[in-house]
């Protein structure tokens, strides 16, 4: 493709109409129709962050018998997902409702929302996702909001350098004729048209010597308006703003609410003339938008007097100026041991009281930790290498557990209670007591590893083993336990003892996982399970109904084989005792399938299943002669049967040909010190 095709190839794609639209610009008459026909371009800054979040729509599902709603936009759908976040719905949800009863006017716009959490809980990126969302919101038709500026006898325009809203041109005695009258058609699913603030003190001093001009006419002052469309930006300092804390000795107020422009002084004639000020601290910027407080307790206490006029009053004091009215979000997020000074210090209660505090804390559900680290860690991103099977599980599922405190119930370990928190069902265990086991714990989420420092470790284990082709659950695990000696954050050694222990809990969980998958590799010779299914159904079905079985190979009718059933049984734990209750209800089953036609199908009965599954590996070990790995004295005809389970594991279990023979090498070298014991 040359040149002139490339230029051709996006050229073809622009949207010319769309940048019409953004960037139109006309008079204040016409802004007031385009107000009238859309109301929500009037929209305060909460509401417009709430609409940008709900626009993306929602998901209702169930957890443990409560309605919990999911929000899309958190799952980052416009970048494939780089941002999204998991686990935490209950979070987002709780600062979701700040947002919506803020755009309600119920009392929380007045209000800073904090996020607080350990380090690497999200807090961060759900900031940054709210500011790209809402540049992107404005940037569409259903997120237009527009400003004002004043024209000049050179056909230039000065434009407000806050970017407020045009409605603020209306003078107050007549603001509620003026809202009463762009409410009149306006549609049910949109706001009430509210005029809330004052021009900042630059078109302020503009208006008012334009009104001096024209003899007080209002209506000729507004002839020399213009009004046009603008996009949040960033980096283009419009509407979103980020303020970050730097060394405490050096900090100004002035990076926060603008300063003088001393360049200007000796043409405007003094230093409290607006036009002579630069309205571009971040609180100036951020108007109409977001404001991002990065660690905002480590601001300084002067600082901290600005923030509480601004949510609180929704007003900013710049130099030499009055209050400035602002209109937007304040969000700021911190850690644990700068909350914690918070609250120690008494001269901070005034922040504390005007302080909306949102947990975030580190992801409990072992399936959310695993989707964070899929996002850096996949085919698609890692190249030349592969990832074994289990690789990025046992990392989260260590993460996961250093994050949980320990179960109160006796019965219950702390594995268990990983397992049940991820949805798996354990006997004597209903929802309730998962609900309960949650809300029993004091700081759970908030204390643990963080994800950074398991994708560093994975990070490591990637480019340490040069020569291998595969990396595999005991390299990234090797990984984690070598760099808790140095691990900054953490401050005991009990601590370091704690992570240590479950670090071995996550190799005997894993020692089960890969038996189990072996074992099932052995034991996926279908018509070897079906021969044997038939075998046993055939005893059951004549010890239930007190008959005889005929002898496939004798002819002879014989008593049912007590031995074969009971081996099958045993393989699931099934006592003597209930071996007639397991098998009626085999029976009722088949029975049951049978009555709608149905035909009975083993895989459908998972107990079943998995007992057929271990009897048969056990039946087939001895014939493969796994343990034959370890010495490395393998005859032709044992390679070949190794070979088909290898194949098993590569085509059902997502190995590959190193990560197969590691994980066959691995689980013989089980058999052959005698362990026996079932995952």
């Amino acid at each position: 493709m040359n040149g002139r095709n490339i230029i051709s190839l996006v050229g073809g794609q622009q949207n010319l109409d769309q940048y019409r639209r953004k960037n139109w610009s006309g008079t204040f008459e016409q802004y007031l129709d385009i107000v009238r026909t859309n109301p929500n371009v009037a929209r305060n800054a909460f509401q417009r962050i709430f609409d940008m979040i709900v626009s993306y729509g929602t998901e209702i599902y169930q957890e443990c018998r409560e309605n919990r709603v999911h929000y899309n936009f958190f799952d980052d759908p416009d970048n494939n997902g780089a941002d999204a976040v998991f686990g935490l719905d209950g979070t987002i949800e709780l600062l979701v409702n700040a947002f919506k009863s803020a755009a309600r006017g119920y009392g929380i716009e007045k209000r800073v929302l904090l996020l607080h959490g350990p380090v690497g809980s999200s807090k961060s990126t759900i900031a940054r996702m709210l500011k790209k969302g809402l540049e992107k919101y404005s940037d569409s038709d259903e997120g237009a909001l527009y400003t004002l500026g004043w024209a000049l006898n050179d056909g230039n325009v000065h434009w407000c350098p806050m970017h407020e809203e045009p409605l603020h041109l209306i003078p107050d005695r007549f603001r509620a004729d003026v809202t009463a009258e762009l409410n009149a058609e306006r549609p049910d699913e949109s706001y009430d048209v509210k005029i809330k603030g004052e021009l900042c003190p630059f078109c302020r001093q503009e208006y008012q010597e334009r009104l001096q001009k024209n003899d007080g006419d209002w209506t000729k002052v507004i002839d020399e308006v213009r009004v046009k469309r603008i996009v949040l930006s960033e980096k283009d300092r419009i509407g979103i703003g980020t303020f970050q804390p730097k060394d405490e000795k050096n900090q100004d107020s002035t990076e926060l609410t603008g300063d003088i422009n001393y360049r200007k002084i000796a043409e405007y004639g003094s230093d409290s003339d607006p036009r002579a000020f630069n309205f571009d601290g971040e609180f100036n910027v951020a108007n109409r938008g977001i404001i991002e407080f990065v660690e905002v307790l480590k601001l300084d206490v002067a600082f901290l007097y600005d923030l509480l006029g601004a949510s609180q009053e929704h007003k900013v004091k710049p130099k030499k100026f009055a209050q400035t009215d602002i209109d937007e979000v304040i969000l700021g997020h911190t850690n644990e041991p700068e909350y914690r000074r918070l609250q120690n210090n008494e001269f901070m209660e005034a922040l504390r009281d005007r302080t909306v505090k949102i947990d975030v804390p580190y992801v409990t559900r072992l399936s959310d930790e695993i989707e964070i680290y899929k996002k850096d860690y996949n085919t698609e991103k890692v190249r030349g290498k592969h990832i074994a099977p289990h690789t990025i599980e046992m990392a989260a599922m260590w993460a996961v557990l250093t994050r949980l405190e320990d179960p109160k119930h006796a019965s219950l370990s702390l594995m268990q209670k990983l397992k049940l928190y991820n949805g798996k069902t354990l006997p004597g265990f209903t929802e309730e007591n998962i609900k309960e086991l949650r809300e029993e714990t004091t700081s759970e989420g908030m204390i643990g590893i963080s994800p950074r420092y398991v994708q560093d470790k994975i990070s490591n284990a990637l480019v340490a083993h040069a020569d291998a082709t595969c990396v595999n659950p005991f390299m990234v695990l090797n990984e984690l336990e070598s760099g808790l000696k140095h691990h900054s954050l953490i401050s005991s050694e009990e601590t370091r003892t704690r992570y240590r222990n479950i670090l071995g809990m996550v190799k005997e969980e894993y020692e089960n996982i890969v038996k189990n998958e072996v074992q099932r590799a052995i034991a996926a010779d279908e018509d070897a399970l079906k021969r044997l299914c038939g075998n046993y159904i055939d005893n059951v079905k004549a010890y239930t109904q007190r008959e005889r079985v005929k002898n496939a190979f004798t002819g002879q009718y014989e008593e049912a084989d007590e031995r074969l059933m009971r081996s099958i049984e045993e393989k699931i734990d099934i006592p003597d005792s209930r071996k007639d209750d397991f098998r009626r209800e085999i029976m009722n089953y088949i029975g049951a399938l049978s009555i709608d036609g149905k035909k009975f199908d083993y895989k459908t009965n998972e107990r079943l299943n998995k007992a057929l599954e271990l009897k048969l590996f056990e039946d087939q070990k001895d014939t493969i002669k796994l343990t034959s790995l370890v010495s490395n004295v393998v005859d032709a005809d044992t390679q070949a049967k190794i070979d088909v389970v290898k194949g098993r594991l590569i085509r059902d279990y997502g190995y590959d040909e190193e990560s197969a023979t590691d994980v066959l090498n691995f689980v013989a070298s089980i058999f052959a010190r005698g362990d026996t014991k079932e995952g």
